[in-house]
């Protein structure tokens, strides 16, 4: 990806996104769900029904996909498998929403995808169609999708409009905060496989804009305004981390 983009071919994200349409399948019914796309107020959405008989009203489930707000799909195969069982397991209405994605749609337009497919849902005549408890609704989500569904649940506490309240929220290694990238877990992972501390970097800085200053500010960790300061208080590690996970870490 990085070649790629040093060439003028496509852009990072782009290149890194082929990773994940080689994981696409099929939105399949398979002996215990119903499997369907369809969209909620014009957000795409992959729908998990229960095939069994309901004993009364179900469950439901509203899932944000990971993968730095610029990557992922609802339809890649590790979700659609997560998103069975849950259906399957809870007899649970499980609805995966496909956001767009940054780079092409930055903050807050993935948030708002989001938001609006959830708030649709929790209509209640929506409710009422798949029959569904709308006092046994949670939203959840992994990584960038976790810090979707806390600001959701955030959300939806505001909202007027919005009466059905939500039950739980599931956060899954959610990305909860950006002021601080010089955490432990940022130190000791910045070069290890998978997610490497340069690359969560690139994926905060293209979910906000198009500047390479700010993903350079984010990886010297000066990207956070004076006036904001006082804010560092909220996330000081050293008050919360155990002493043995601080390791000879010093915060500053």
């Amino acid at each position: 990806s990085e070649v790629a983009e040093l060439l003028g071919l496509m852009h990072f994200m782009e290149g890194m996104r082929l990773i994940t349409t080689v994981e696409l399948v099929a939105p399949r019914p398979d002996e215990n769900v119903t499997v369907t796309e369809t969209e909620f107020n014009n957000v795409p959405v992959r729908l998990y029904l229960p095939r069994r008989a309901p004993a009364g009203l179900r469950r439901a489930m509203v899932y944000f996909h990971g993968g730095g707000w610029c990557l992922g799909d609802a339809g890649m195969q590790s979700y659609d498998h997560i998103s069975r069982r849950i259906s399957n397991e809870l007899n649970a209405v499980v609805v995966s929403v496909n956001y767009r994605l940054a780079p092409q749609h930055r903050f807050p337009v993935p948030f708002e995808d989001v938001y609006t497919a959830t708030k649709f849902f929790l209509q209640s005549k929506v409710l009422s169609h798949y029959g569904v408890d709308p006092a046994r609704v949670c939203v959840a989500g992994d990584s960038a999708g976790g810090n979707l569904a806390a600001a959701v649940a955030q959300q939806l506490v505001e909202d007027p409009e919005v009466k059905t309240k939500l039950k739980a929220q599931i956060l899954l290694y959610p990305a909860l905060q950006a002021l601080d990238l010089n955490l432990p877990s940022y130190r000791d992972n910045y070069n290890k496989p998978l997610l490497p501390g340069w690359l969560m970097v690139r994926f905060w800085s293209e979910y906000f804009t198009s500047d390479p200053a700010l993903r350079e500010a984010m990886a010297s960790n000066r990207h956070v305004p004076a006036e904001a300061g006082h804010l560092f208080q909220l996330v000081n590690w050293s008050h919360w981390l155990p002493a043995e996970m601080q390791k000879g870490h010093v915060y500053s």
